[in-house]
Parts: C-alpha cells; structure tokens; sequence
C-alpha cells in the first residue's frame, strides 16, 4: 500500500507543472511533467514487479500447504 501512497502523492505533486503548461503555455513546465511522467512510470513498474513477486509468493504458500504429505 505504501507503494501506491507514494503514486498518488507523486502524481499530485506534478499538478501545478500540469497547470502551468496546459494552462498558462509555460513550455519549461512541459519538460517538468514529461520528466515527472517518467519517473512515475518507473515508479509504477517497480509496483507492478512487487505485485507479481506477492502473488507468486502467496502462490507458491498455497500449493505448498495443499499438497499431501505422506
């Protein structure tokens, strides 16, 4: 969850740029949010690549409680 947390506080934090270019034409701005998109984008990778890593994990707990023992 903190992952996500930091997304949405990135993201927000990248408003007054957003405004600034699409609003007022500041092209400096422009250049501020596309470094900021991409640095969001990594950030949302690094979250995807957590998510998988927790459902292989949770899928390799789950077979392993399952299966019989003899």
């Amino acid at each position: 969850m903190e992952k996500y947390h930091q997304l949405i506080q990135y993201l927000q934090g990248l408003e007054t740029d957003v405004i600034k270019f699409y609003q007022k034409g500041q092209s400096a701005a422009g250049t501020r949010v596309r470094k900021g998109l991409s640095e969001l984008k990594r950030m949302a990778q690094d979250m995807r690549n957590e998510v998988q890593t927790i459902k292989a994990d949770r899928k390799g707990q789950k077979d392993s409680s399952a299966s019989p023992t003899m």
